[in-house]
């Protein structure tokens, strides 16, 4: 979908790997590398005898509950956060909705595909892309933004998204990549007491469950009971339910932090590698806070066509909104493979 403003929305990270992209290191698609973890495949794996009856959400709608300390009514489990956007477009009743960017595409997208007029109010390299709540129109009544950000990796606070929030209207916080920061310092997820408050979650990218699709809405329980009637009937298979219920439960959120410290470290060294090319142009929006790094670098285009040949694939910028074809966005991965790529950037940059 290729919007009046050239950018393609429903361009996304895996299509620099599908086909004959298939053979290449993967730096861009943001799911954490050698997941899931056996434990949860095997759990995954038993829900298979199940398979005979309906997907019964209740256990998996419960779990979500206790994770966050909220009383069921206020979760609604979906086929990854990319269907609660389609359900957000399509259920809510809404004006004037605005989208901030630069972020994921798929919510304008969905709300497009509903008929729907988006506002943008695009965020700037100068201000390091973080959000100034006053450069929302105050007739907005819905409000769409990532915390962190994909593509920037920017953690705005979570007071100053809070003050988005306005009686009648929807704010909407992609925390698609929450439990990758330390600690979930910025978190509106649990939160009762900010008016309109819709938050997503994803347990794809940290769990490595991109062909499950498992995540779910935090919300008032009027606004997910709007969203569960526009949602098919069990829209949420066995398999996926076991998933959510596993990835929410005390062992798995110990193993989420901790991976969130290590990807914290090799996100510095990624960071620290990168800068080594400053005198070649190429600057990091920051400070990155997510699995992932936003780069500026002149040429980028022709760099990521040389990184392909040399075996990589990272992820173009200049689909996102406030972005141009100087912008790439590289996946966070081990410390090997960092210092692979960064041998194979420094080839691509003197070729």
């Amino acid at each position: 979908m290729r919007t009046e403003s050239g950018h393609d929305l429903r361009h996304h990270g895996d299509a620099e790997v599908r086909d004959e992209g298939g053979s290449l290191v993967d730096l861009a698609v943001n799911v954490r590398a050698d997941t899931p973890p056996v434990w949860l495949r095997e759990h995954i794996a038993a829900s298979l005898g199940g398979l005979a009856a309906y997907p019964d959400g209740r256990a998996a709608r419960a779990a979500v509950a206790a994770r966050h300390g909220l009383p069921v009514e206020r979760v609604l489990l979906t086929a990854g956060a990319a269907e609660a956007f389609v359900l957000l477009a399509r259920a809510l009743k809404v004006r004037r909705p605005v989208v901030v960017h630069p972020q994921f595409t798929e919510p304008e997208a969905a709300l497009r595909d509903a008929g729907h007029p988006v506002g943008r109010v695009l965020l700037r390299e100068e201000g390091g892309f973080r959000l100034d709540p006053a450069a929302v129109p105050e007739d907005a009544d819905l409000v769409v933004i990532g915390n962190p950000t994909n593509p920037t990796s920017v953690l705005h606070p979570a007071d100053t998204v809070a003050e988005l929030a306005r009686p009648g209207r929807v704010l909407v916080v992609d925390e698609a990549f929450m439990d990758a920061v330390p600690g979930e310092s910025e978190a509106l997820a649990g939160r009762v007491d900010v008016p309109g408050l819709v938050v997503l979650r994803s347990l794809t990218k940290t769990w490595g469950l991109a062909g499950l699709r498992i995540g779910y809405v935090l919300a008032a329980p009027e606004t997910i009971e709007d969203l569960q009637r526009a949602q098919p009937l069990w829209p949420v298979s066995t398999p996926a339910l076991a998933a959510a219920k596993a990835c929410v439960g005390p062992r798995a959120v110990a193993e989420a932090a901790h991976a969130a410290h290590r990807v914290a470290a090799d996100r510095a060294h990624l960071l620290a590698g990168l800068a080594r090319f400053a005198p070649a142009g190429l600057r990091v929006a920051g400070p990155a806070q997510g699995p992932f790094v936003l780069l500026r670098l002149p040429g980028a285009s022709t760099v990521r066509r040389r990184l392909r040949d040399l075996g990589y694939a990272v992820r173009r910028g200049d689909t996102f909104p406030g972005l141009d074809e100087e912008w790439l966005r590289l996946a966070v991965r081990d410390r090997r493979t960092t210092d692979e790529f960064l041998h194979a950037l420094e080839r691509a940059l003197t070729h």
